[in-house]
C-alpha cells in the first residue's frame, strides 16, 4: 500500500518517521517544504500530488478549520481523490465536521477513517500511540500495517464521528488533570511542602492520574517535557469538548476549570509553549511561583 501524509509537524512528522524507519516509503507535504526531508519523506509540492500517489492518505492536522479546506477545498483530498482510496484523519477535529466530510467522500467512493491518537510526541517516537477509529471496520482492516509502525493499541470505536468523539472525550479528562494537578503543585510549593513527597504521596493515593505519574516529576526537576500539545491547542481542546457536549445535550459542569487556567496560560504569554507550563501561569499569579529553582 502506498502511503501518504499531510502535516508533518509535531506528531505527523513522527508518525512518518516510523513508517519510513519501518520500510514504508511515504510522499508527504507539509506547508514547510523542509518537514518532509526532516521526516524521511518523499517531498510531494501539493495536495493533489499526495492523494495521486497515494493509496492511503494520512492527515494530521489542527483542527477541522485546517482540515475541511484540506480535504473539501480547491486542490484538496476529495478533488483528486479516487473510488477505493482511504483517507485517515488523525487530527484532532470537530466530531460533526469529521462526519460531513465522511459523506461527502463517502459519495466519490472514498473511506474516511476519523482516527484520534494519544500518547504524545515521546509515544510517537516509539511507536506506541493509541489509536481510536471511527468509520468502516473493513477500512480499518485494509490500513492495520499502517497503524502498526506508530501505535500499540487500536481501538474501532464505531460508525463515523466515533473516534474524534472519543479523542475529545479522552483529551478533556487530560487537560484537565494536568490544570488541577498545577494548582495543586503550586499549592504544595507555597505551603513549603517537599514537592517530590507530595507527588509520592498522591500517586500511591486516589488523587492520582496521568498527570502526577507522567508529567510532574519532571517538571518539578525543571524539565517541562516540551515537544508536546501548546497551551493554545490544549484550549482549542477543551473549546472542542464543550461544542461536543453542547452537541449532545450534556452540560459541561467541568469545563470551567481548565478554560481558565489555559486561558490564564494563553494571556500571559505562554500560548505557544507546551502546556505543562500552565504551571508557571498559575505560580505567576501566585506570587512569581516556581516549582523548581533550576531553569530549563
Amino acid at each position: 500500500m502506498r502511503v501518504g501524509f499531510i502535516g508533518l509537524g509535531n506528531m505527523g512528522g513522527r508518525m512518518t518517521r516510523r513508517l519510513v524507519d519501518a520500510g514504508t516509503p511515504v510522499l508527504g507535504f507539509d506547508t514547510d517544504p523542509a518537514r518532509a526531508a526532516q521526516a524521511g519523506a518523499t517531498a510531494a509540492d501539493s495536495v493533489r500530488a499526495v492523494v495521486e500517489g497515494s493509496d492511503a492518505v494520512l492527515l494530521s492536522l489542527p483542527d477541522s478549520r485546517v482540515v475541511e479546506p484540506v480535504v473539501l477545498g480547491p486542490g484538496g483530498v476529495l478533488e483528486s481523490a479516487r473510488e477505493g482510496q482511504i483517507v485517515i484523519d488523525l487530527s484532532t477535529a470537530a466530531p460533526a465536521s469529521t462526519v460531513r466530510i465522511h459523506g461527502e467522500l463517502g459519495e466519490a467512493g472514498v473511506e474516511y477513517l476519523d482516527a484520534g491518537i494519544s500518547g504524545g510526541a515521546a509515544a510517537a517516537e516509539k511507536g506506541a500511540l493509541t489509536i481510536m477509529v471511527g468509520g468502516s471496520a473493513e477500512a480499518l482492516a485494509k490500513v492495520e500495517g499502517v497503524f502498526a509502525a506508530f501505535a500499540t493499541t487500536v481501538v474501532h470505536m464505531g460508525q463515523s464521528g466515533a473516534g474524534h468523539t472519543t479523542k475529545v472525550l479522552n483529551n478533556f479528562l487530560n487537560a484537565i488533570s494536568l490544570a488541577a494537578t498545577a494548582e495543586v503543585m503550586v499549592a504544595a510549593k507555597r505551603a513549603g511542602l517537599d514537592l517530590t513527597q507530595v507527588l509520592e504521596v498522591v500517586n500511591a493515593s486516589s488523587g492520582v492520574n496521568f498527570a502526577t505519574l507522567n508529567r510532574f516529576p519532571h517538571i518539578v526537576k525543571g524539565d517541562y517535557l516540551t515537544g508536546g500539545l501548546t497551551n493554545a491547542l490544549m484550549m482549542k481542546d477543551v473549546a472542542l469538548y464543550v461544542d461536543c457536549l453542547g452537541r449532545l445535550g450534556v452540560p459541561s459542569l467541568s469545563a470551567a476549570g481548565p478554560l481558565a487556567a489555559f486561558g490564564l496560560a494563553m494571556n500571559l504569554g505562554y500560548a505557544d509553549q507546551i502546556s505543562n507550563r500552565v504551571v508557571d501561569a498559575i505560580g505567576d499569579v501566585a506570587g512569581g511561583t516556581r516549582l523548581h529553582t533550576t531553569e530549563e
